[in-house]
């Protein structure tokens, strides 16, 4: 059994490797964020609110990317 042979043998897309790399940084991103927003409030517990609120605005921007990943596999996958 050669290598041809077992790359004949595999099926599907490549689209769904690639969601699954361009995933990895938004996490990485998400777990930034969140983690320093964790170390500022430690820091300053009066600023909790306005924290938070950025918190979710740099996770909203973060996942934007996971969308752009997701959507680049949809049109250049299929």
């Amino acid at each position: 059994m050669d290598a041809t042979t077992v790359a004949a043998g595999l099926s599907g897309s490549i689209a769904t490797v690639g969601y699954g790399l361009a995933a990895i940084g938004p996490a990485i991103g998400v777990g930034v964020v969140v983690g320093k927003t964790i170390e500022g409030v430690a820091r300053q517990p009066e600023l909790a609110g306005r924290l938070q609120v950025l918190m979710w605005i740099g996770i909203a921007f973060t996942e934007a990317l996971a969308f752009i990943g997701i959507a680049t596999a949809f049109i250049f996958g299929f």
